[in-house]
């Protein structure tokens, strides 16, 4: 993986043209629950799953002794057990504390399209486009999913005594989310680290959580902090490193219209601050990368 064989930092570099796959959206099967997901304040419920447990997952495998020694950060976000008090506050400013019913949230959408396909010269009742209203707003109800997922379901407890305290990566999990400041895709993989304090999460975890903060409207720097800050709060390990890199849509189709290049996001908590750390997870994420 030659992208990273600079130390960890937020850059921006020429690397060749890059595969994309586009993803698949089943838009006739896809179904919204009658309730928005989005809100900004936590349920009564979630607050005394927080009171009950410091890490808001209920009776999971941590004691008092158990919290690591961590420097303080800079942009150190609150986590709460639905994943929504996080450094950027766009994915939550201007929504309705009570949501409204899911029809009538896919009407206003289906509404809003037709006028920005009349908007770019369009007929939104020809035949190529008297669907593309419906199918949009559903597909874009599914490219932020995210907001209808909540960090302690996803964990699900699935955190395990292990005594471990040696690195574990899981690395080159895709990433598919959309720029918030134009709606268009950008892509590319992450790459997770943590070193455990005596407790493990489970490894599917780690792109599940990296799954939910990216199926909502996000920028790369916020995204890798949240992944890694999440991470942090769940499984208190003795430190966490996050590394994405990416090809950004709005550096190609339009602006510089840049095709070759990629941009690299870090974020490293906890004893990875340290170098030794640091660059031993940068030399086992280039081991068997060609």
């Amino acid at each position: 993986m030659n992208s990273l064989t600079s130390p960890l930092a937020s850059s921006t570099k020429s690397d060749g043209k890059r595969k994309r796959e586009d993803t698949k959206c089943d838009d006739e099967n896809f179904t919204v629950d009658d309730t928005s997901p989005i809100s900004a304040h936590i349920s009564d419920h979630d607050a005394r799953t927080v009171a009950r447990s410091s890490n808001g997952l209920g009776e999971a495998a941590h004691g008092q002794d158990d919290e690591p020694t961590m420097k303080k950060s800079k942009l150190l976000p609150n986590i709460n057990p639905n994943g929504l008090s996080q450094a950027g506050e766009s994915t939550q400013n201007g929504v309705d504390e009570i949501p409204k019913p899911a029809e009538e949230r896919l009407k206003k959408m289906h509404d809003a399209v037709r006028t920005l396909l009349e908007c770019v010269g369009e007929d939104p009742d020809r035949e190529g486009l008297v669907n593309t209203p419906t199918r949009y707003a559903k597909a874009l109800l599914f490219f932020t999913r995210g907001y209808q997922s909540d960090l302690e379901t996803i964990v699900n407890n699935a955190l395990f005594h292990e005594g471990h305290h040696e690195m574990v990566i899981v690395k080159d999990i895709e990433i598919y989310t959309l720029c918030e400041h134009h709606l268009v895709p950008f892509t590319g993989k992450m790459h997770i680290g943590y070193i455990p304090n005596g407790t493990v999460i489970g490894l599917s975890k780690l792109p599940r959580i990296a799954e939910m903060f990216s199926r909502r409207l996000q920028i790369q720097e916020r995204l890798t902090e949240q992944v890694a800050h999440a991470i942090m709060k769940i499984a208190r390990p003795e430190g966490v490193a996050v590394v994405m890199e990416s090809c950004h849509m709005c550096m190609v189709m339009r602006g510089v219209e840049k095709t070759g290049t990629t941009t690299i996001t870090s974020c490293v908590l906890g004893c990875f601050e340290e170098s030794e750390r640091r660059n031993e997870f940068l030399n086992l994420l280039r081991a068997n990368s060609s």
